[in-house]
């Protein structure tokens, strides 16, 4: 993707009512994208009842999920900018409301799964094809940073609304319901997009690259599939697919330099506040499915809770993620996004130390002091990953630059449920009879820890990629990435 150029003089300029339209027209997209995991997270006990699921199996749910999405993000927003991102966008919306219809009438764990990758797909072309929208929408870069710290706000309203709306309907309709509020905001959203949003695309959209798109998905689904399942089959089973996974990353860092419009630019990473970015992005979501997974399970497979009051007992993280990411937004857009990272990486680490090291779990003021730290860190931590992965970028290399860190975003979402939920099926040995887990307070220390970890990734990596040194190394960055020094593979520099 590319950044938006600014308008010609034959195009009309968009007033202000319409620009903030649009903006809610994306936002309605994240929304139902967002949602449909928090919902998910509240209903997961009960599908584990009702489709006789191990804890792999719930894993699966979310992750084949989650999983697809990282891997088709970049697909999805240059193929956007080539063919136009109201054409994809539109198609984004059509497929994953299908793929909301088809889950709600999955008739087995294996249907719900492959449901789950048509919505993937669907919400794909969402996404990062929504945040092009925005960027080409507002141009002027407060009003972008606000725009942003906007959408990074609906993250928060997706939390606060998925648990409480998920656990309702899980508990008076099933929750097969969870999929049928996408309907609505999925049809509205294609009705509205079809009169507001304008069409644009990229003046020099980038050409497609099969080779790199079939690599990054060796890579991520073969990972994946190593972590979820060597606790269930052993590790002598998932060696194969650990092999397929340092294959197809060793493909990527010798393919990928050769070619002229690679699908990741390798040269990226040469710029500190782009790989600090790339690595806060995968801890922070990393940290925030394991914390939801966790927490999920524990308050009704061990607390006895029903789905609805888990849903309330979350309510706090919820409200401060809601509250802070605006906050956020704006801290950014006048200082920069130092502060943000810092504040969030303190709050997400001193959450995880609490249930590591305190074990919040047993006492319900730690648990929501622990809610209410997660939900303050959380909020901080989205709006700048985006602000300091283009940060020094020129403007048509900085829609690229975000649509790797939105794949980040996945990545850690996808690596978050993989680990943490293998680390509690070796701790507790749970069976997919079970009626709930065994000392799963003890079996989940590992995994509190591993979230410590990731909220100390984020405040290391956010105070050393956002000072000048980090700073000076996005210019140069910047210079070798300007489209007026045209890249030159690697086979030709040496013949």
């Amino acid at each position: 993707m590319s950044m938006p150029e600014p308008a010609s003089p034959s195009e009309p300029q968009l007033s202000h009512r319409r620009r903030r339209l649009i903006l809610a027209i994306c936002c309605m997209s994240l929304l139902i994208v967002s949602l449909d995991n928090t919902v998910l997270n509240v209903a997961l006990p009960s599908m584990r009842r009702e489709l006789d699921a191990t804890v792999a199996g719930l894993q699966w749910t979310i992750d084949a999920y989650t999983l697809v999405l990282a891997s088709l993000l970049i697909l999805a927003g240059s193929t956007a900018d080539r063919i136009g991102r109201r054409k994809v966008f539109k198609t984004g919306l059509v497929l994953f409301t299908l793929g909301s219809v088809l889950c709600s009438l999955a008739p087995n764990l294996t249907s719900l799964v492959a449901f789950r990758m048509i919505q993937a797909v669907g919400g794909s072309m969402l996404n990062p094809v929504a945040m092009s929208i925005i960027t080409n929408t507002f141009t002027a870069p407060r009003e972008r940073a606000r725009a942003i710290g906007a959408w990074g706000a609906v993250v928060g309203i997706s939390m606060a609304a998925g648990p409480l709306v998920g656990g309702l309907l899980t508990e008076t309709v099933g929750w097969r319901s969870i999929f049928w509020i996408n309907v609505p905001v999925g049809l509205a959203a294609l009705a509205l997009t079809w009169r507001y949003v304008p069409e644009s695309r990229a003046p020099k959209p980038r050409r497609a690259d099969p080779v790199g798109q079939l690599l990054v998905i060796a890579l991520l689904g073969s990972l994946t599939y190593a972590i979820i399942e060597a606790p269930s089959t052993g590790a002598a089973a998932v060696i194969p697919f650990a092999i397929l996974a340092l294959l197809a990353l060793a493909g990527l860092l010798l393919y990928e330099p050769r070619r002229a419009e690679p699908l990741i630019d390798l040269r990226f990473f040469r710029s500190a506040p782009f790989s600090g970015a790339v690595v806060i992005a995968i801890s922070a979501f990393a940290a925030l499915s394991g914390f939801l997974f966790l927490n999920t399970l524990y308050l009704q497979d061990v607390r006895g809770l029903s789905a609805l009051d888990a849903g309330l007992y979350m309510l706090p993280m919820a409200a401060l993620t809601f509250v802070c990411a605006p906050l956020s937004g704006r801290l950014v857009g006048t200082r920069g996004p130092r502060l943000s990272l810092l504040v969030a990486g303190v709050a997400m680490a001193a959450s995880g130390m609490l249930f590591a090291a305190f074990e919040a779990e047993t006492s319900t003021p730690l648990l929501f002091t622990g809610y209410v730290l997660f939900g303050l860190g959380f909020g901080m931590v989205n709006a700048p990953i985006t602000n300091t992965a283009v940060s020094g970028m020129p403007r048509s290399q900085a829609g690229v630059a975000a649509a790797v860190a939105s794949t980040s975003r996945q990545t850690g979402a996808t690596l978050g449920v993989a680990v943490i939920g293998s680390v509690l099926a070796a701790g507790t040995g749970a069976a997919a009879h079970s009626p709930e887990f065994t000392g799963f307070v003890e079996a989940s220390r590992p995994a509190w820890w591993i979230l410590t970890a990731c909220g100390l990734s984020v405040l290391t990596i956010g105070l050393a990629t956002s000072g000048p040194w980090a700073r000076a190394t996005a210019r140069r960055a910047a210079l070798r990435l300007e489209p007026s020094r045209p890249r030159v593979p690697a086979d030709s520099r040496r013949s």
